[in-house]
């Protein structure tokens, strides 16, 4: 009941919101957001050692006769986005507290559905539960970012809309075929994930049903050349709902990829690895190259984003355990650092008035908190050691090097592109010759330190102890190699 309690309970203080207005509305969210967290780091501490088998499972006969289950339950895998969601939620809507949005209760509303949604996905173990709750996540995010974004919200969201939509009716065609396969040799038909696990396919069946629902993952992580509406939608929607893109969202994908494509269709892996390697790598390439072009700081960040979810990507594909377990470090990482980024680039755009890197320079001088809180995520994100980028881009980079050298070589090059244009960014936005903010800028408040010193906290902790989140994510990563590999 666990499980449930942590899918229900947003959802019951987002139908709450609809009766209280005003800033009554976003302390409402945030308490709730805060009982969330609680209720994640109890279900972690009361977890048992196997984290490689589901823990806290609900299993309610949905659709009985068609053999349809509302089936939910957390392994170790799930529990680590979890945390993460349930982490990240909470600093997200306290950052957007210095913000007045109109129709605030509305607003805050979208933000549980969309965190109830995205925990539906972490711990769905029946495919059309896992694709109910994956459209359930993208309906706010479409209305938070169309409602309450900049000047080409509808333009923008409606290109996301169409990309994601369509992702989506492909892996329902998926599942639905994997559905009925399970009934091929005449027992009861099942969407269980157990039960696509035991299919036996060809590997020509394999290898169409691999496209089909990959489709849908390439789509939100973004893959190259599928990531078209990722750097609009980043600039345009508001900061909030850009946080839970980058930060939660787009791992929706990779998890998806993991839990329900690799193990399900492993010769259909095998048949389009080659490929996906070579477009996660090109996109590791191509964002850092472009990122380094940008003048717009939240364009930059999404391009850097696009390079280190390439580079995850890669590291997935290279089917190594080293791949894979920097796969799911990095998730927790890059959850961290991205949010960090765009938290700071709000912040001065707040002050300021402008995103633009050339039009700022010399903010150090007036803001040392700022400048400290911004090294330390920007330092994370370029990956240096003890913090908590360097762990996973190290594991991801061992495991492509051991699928293809030369492809390990090419990706190694993120560590110097992103060096390139995340410093260059920090030395033109912070030192530098003084802009016209420099002597007018304000230093951090206490709520906006309340959001980044709990970030800069896991750049360190995950930097520091990897350990204490490997020993959660190894057990269910090598049960899912063994699938893959059988």
């Amino acid at each position: 009941m666990l499980t449930a309690l942590l899918l229900i309970w947003p959802v019951a203080a987002a139908l709450l919101l609809h009766f209280v207005r005003g800033s009554a509305a976003r302390a409402l969210a945030f308490g709730a957001s805060l009982v969330e967290l609680v209720l994640a780091i109890y279900a972690a501490f009361q977890f048992q050692t196997d984290y490689s088998l589901p823990h806290f499972e609900l299993d309610y006969a949905w659709l009985a006769s068609a053999g349809i289950h509302f089936h939910i339950g957390m392994d170790g895998l799930s529990l680590l986005l979890v945390l993460l969601t349930a982490f990240l939620v909470p600093l997200i809507l306290l950052a957007s507290f210095r913000h007045e949005y109109e129709n605030p209760s509305v607003f805050y509303a979208l933000v549980l559905f969309m965190q109830s949604g995205l925990i539906g996905v972490f711990v769905a173990l029946d495919a059309f539960v896992f694709y109910f709750f994956w459209e359930v996540a993208l309906i706010p995010i479409y209305f938070l970012a169309g409602v309450w974004g900049g000047e080409r919200r509808v333009q923008v969201t409606l290109k996301f809309f169409i990309y994601t939509v369509v992702g989506s009716l492909l892996m329902l065609a998926g599942f639905v075929y994997l559905y009925y396969m399970t009934g091929a040799t005449g027992a009861a038909r099942s969407s269980d994930l157990s039960a696509f696990y035991n299919l036996n396919l060809s590997t020509e069946e394999q290898s169409w049903v691999f496209l089909l629902i990959f489709a849908a993952f390439a789509i939100k992580m973004p893959l190259f050349p599928l990531h078209s509406w990722q750097p609009d939608t980043y600039a345009e929607a508001p900061a909030p709902a850009t946080m839970l893109l980058s930060g939660i969202m787009l791992k929706m994908g990779i998890y998806g990829t993991l839990r329900w494509l690799m193990p399900v269709v492993p010769l259909g892996v095998s048949r389009w690895v080659g490929l996906i390697m070579v477009l996660a790598v090109i996109g590791v390439i191509y964002g850092a190259l472009i990122a380094i072009r940008q003048r717009d700081m939240k364009r930059l960040i999404a391009f850097s984003s696009l390079s280190h979810v390439g580079l995850m990507i890669a590291g997935m594909f290279s089917l190594t355990a080293v791949g894979l377990q920097g796969t799911v470090i990095q998730m927790l990482a890059h959850g961290v650092n991205v949010v960090g980024m765009f938290f700071i680039a709000d912040i001065i755009e707040r002050r300021t008035g402008t995103r633009q890197i050339p039009e700022l320079g010399g903010l150090t001088r007036a803001t040392p908190l700022l400048s400290v809180t911004f090294l330390v995520i920007l330092l994370g994100t370029v990956a240096l050691p003890l913090t908590n980028g360097f762990v996973g881009e190290f594991l991801l980079l061992m495991g492509v090097y051991q699928f293809n050298p030369w492809l390990g070589a090419v990706a190694g090059l993120t560590i110097v592109f992103g060096a390139v244009y995340l410093l260059r960014m920090f030395q033109r936005v912070m030192l530098g010759p003084d802009s016209s903010f420099s002597a007018v800028i304000r230093d951090l408040t206490g709520a906006e330190l309340a959001v980044l010193v709990p970030l800069v906290v896991m750049v360190f902790w995950i930097g520091l102890f990897p350990g204490t989140f490997m020993h959660i994510s190894e057990p269910a990563v090598n049960k899912l190699l063994v699938l893959i590999n059988r």
